[in-house]
């Protein structure tokens, strides 16, 4: 497919749609105000062991302190004990991480996989930036990937996004795919995003493999994560459709869907990769938001982030 090929709504994307996207920031309370705070920021303080935070200023030991912040220099020069403070960082890198690959480009909702996904990193891309953090990324698809530095400024985040949609409007059916796309993408976000990042992952909901969970937990021990696995309904259940006949490269498959036991089969396994999600999540103590092409992007988020105003008007 040429990536010149104009864009179809729901199935590819263009650049002017996602940045048409910024102004659907304010909709969704991604990230914190004076006001307002986020589960986004400070995502787990207990678990920052120092990442993302400034060194603020030297005081008098409280009752209740953390003995691990003790400045010993002073409390030795003083003969009274004294401890650091911290302040939150007011600008951290954002690191994007977004799949484009073959099987993303699929969807019998309200749009693709891989627009979903491009929508989504689009989103939070631009509420990064409105809150002055700094902002990059890595696309991935399925023999190749892009790295975006973070930078606090438009034009990076420009670049991203222009990759993005270069890479979604590529998309097509044919190819042999790499298996292990997403861990060696994992493998990379790793090499390149600065420690006390928040490295933000967008990809298939089936790309979760061995390989991947172990880059995720290595991962974690210093970035904050949130995982936004996408998903269709056709991932989680087959419609009793009669016999289906699937053809790719060459191989045929004819499937059954009045089989009962074929369909209950066929729903277990998705319920298994929901709760490997999940548990998975729970193990690393991340942020977890499923995204399906069933429902609109913003509103899904913002059920996940604000739902005190999730039902509310725009």
């Amino acid at each position: 497919m040429n990536a010149s090929l104009p864009p179809e709504p729901g199935i590819r994307v263009s650049l002017a749609e996602l940045i048409e996207m910024r102004h659907r920031v304010r909709e969704v309370q991604l990230f914190s105000t004076p006001s307002q705070r986020s589960p986004l920021i400070g995502l787990h303080h207990s678990k920052l062991r120092g990442r993302g935070v400034d060194f603020d200023q030297v005081r008098v030991y409280q009752a209740g302190d953390d003995v691990r912040t003790i400045d010993w220099r002073v409390t030795a020069r003083t003969q009274e004990p004294h401890t650091k403070l911290f302040h939150e960082e007011r600008e951290r890198p954002i690191f994007i991480m977004v799949e484009q690959s073959r099987r993303l480009f699929f969807g019998s909702g309200l749009m693709f996989k891989s627009v979903l996904a491009a929508q989504a990193a689009s989103l939070i891309g631009w509420a990064a930036l409105g809150h002055n953090d700094r902002v990059g990324g890595l696309v991935f698809g399925d023999n190749e990937h892009y790295e975006i530095k973070p930078r606090r400024s438009k034009q990076s985040l420009l670049q991203l996004l222009n990759r993005l949609v270069r890479v979604n409007q590529s998309l097509n059916t044919e190819g042999e795919p790499d298996r292990d796309a997403f861990g060696i993408a994992l493998r990379r976000a790793r090499e390149v995003s600065r420690p006390g990042s928040l490295v933000i992952v967008i990809c298939d909901e089936r790309a979760l493999s061995e390989s991947a969970e172990q880059q995720l937990s290595l991962l974690s021990r210093h970035c904050d994560l949130l995982l936004l696995p996408v998903s269709d309904p056709l991932d989680h259940a087959l419609p009793a459709a009669g016999l289906l006949r699937f053809a790719e490269r060459g191989a045929q498959l004819e499937l059954d869907t009045l089989n009962f036991d074929l369909r209950q089969t066929y729903r277990a396994q998705a319920e298994a990769r929901i709760a490997r999600w999940e548990l998975l999540a729970q193990k690393l103590r991340v942020l977890l938001m499923p995204l399906s092409t069933q429902s609109e992007m913003v509103e899904q988020l913002r059920e996940y982030l604000n739902p005190q105003n999730s039902g509310k008007g725009r």
